[in-house]
C-alpha cells in the first residue's frame, strides 16, 4: 500500500511565508523594544545613624595637699654631769735635784752682779685652755679619789719635756690619767729677764667625786 504526498497549494505557501515573515518581524521588534527600554533606577532607602553626643567628662579631682604633721620635739634629756678633776694653781718653787759635780763647781764660782731672777713657769693662764684630765670610768665606779702632784719640766717653747709623779693620789689609774693629759698641756715658760729658759713646775690635780 503506498502513500502519495500531496503538493501544497499556492495559498498554503503564501500563508507559511507570511507566518515566517511575521515571526522575523516580531523578533526584530522585540530586539528594538529591549534596546529602547530606559533603565530603571532602584531607589535605595537612606539609612541615617544618629550619633549620640558624648557626655562631658567630669573634671578629675585635684589631689589635696598632704599636710605633714610637725614632728614632736622631744625635750633633750639632761645628761648627767661627769665629775671633773680640779686643778690647783701653785707658785711654790720646785725643789731642785741635788747638784752634781759640775753644778757644784758652777755654784762655787761667785755669781756675777748682772745675774737676774728667774720667773717661774706657769700653766694656769686662761688663754692656754688646758683641759682637765678625764676621770677614769673604773675609778669613778669604784669611788676612787685623791690628789696627785706632778713635777713637770717645761721647755723654753712652753711644752712639757717630762712629767714625773711627785706625790701619788693612791690610785695608779688616777696618776696615769693626770700624766697623760698634762703631757699635752701648754705652759708659759720661765724667764730670766726677757729670755725663756728651761724650768720645773708643780701641777697639783685633785680627783674628787661629786656627792
Amino acid at each position: 500500500m503506498s502513500y502519495a504526498l500531496s503538493r501544497p497549494t499556492s495559498a498554503q505557501r503564501s500563508g507559511l511565508l507570511g507566518i515566517v515573515i511575521g515571526a522575523h518581524v516580531g523578533v526584530f521588534l522585540l530586539i528594538l523594544a529591549a534596546k529602547t527600554v530606559a533603565p530603571q533606577i532602584m531607589e535605595m532607602p537612606l539609612i541615617v545613624d544618629l550619633l549620640q553626643p558624648e557626655a562631658p567628662k567630669a573634671p578629675e579631682p585635684k589631689p589635696l595637699p598632704v599636710i605633714k604633721p610637725e614632728p614632736v620635739r622631744q625635750k633633750p634629756t639632761p645628761t648627767p654631769k661627769l665629775p671633773t678633776p680640779q686643778i690647783e694653781a701653785t707658785n711654790s718653787p720646785v725643789p731642785a735635784r741635788p747638784p752634781g759635780r759640775r753644778a757644784a763647781r758652777r755654784q762655787a764660782r761667785p755669781a756675777g752682779p748682772a745675774a737676774e731672777p728667774v720667773v717661774q713657769a706657769r700653766f694656769d693662764a686662761d688663754y692656754l685652755k688646758n683641759p682637765a684630765p678625764a676621770y677614769p670610768p673604773l675609778s669613778r665606779r669604784m669611788g676612787e679619789e685623791g690628789k696627785v702632784i706632778l713635777r713637770v719640766s717645761v721647755t723654753p717653747q712652753g711644752s712639757a719635756d717630762s712629767v714625773e709623779i711627785k706625790t701619788s693620789s693612791g690610785s695608779s689609774r688616777l696618776d696615769e690619767a693626770a700624766q697623760k693629759t698634762v703631757r699635752n698641756w701648754k705652759f708659759i715658760p720661765a724667764k730670766r729677764g726677757d729670755l725663756a729658759v728651761q724650768s720645773w713646775v708643780l701641777v697639783p690635780i685633785i680627783f674628787k667625786l661629786e656627792q
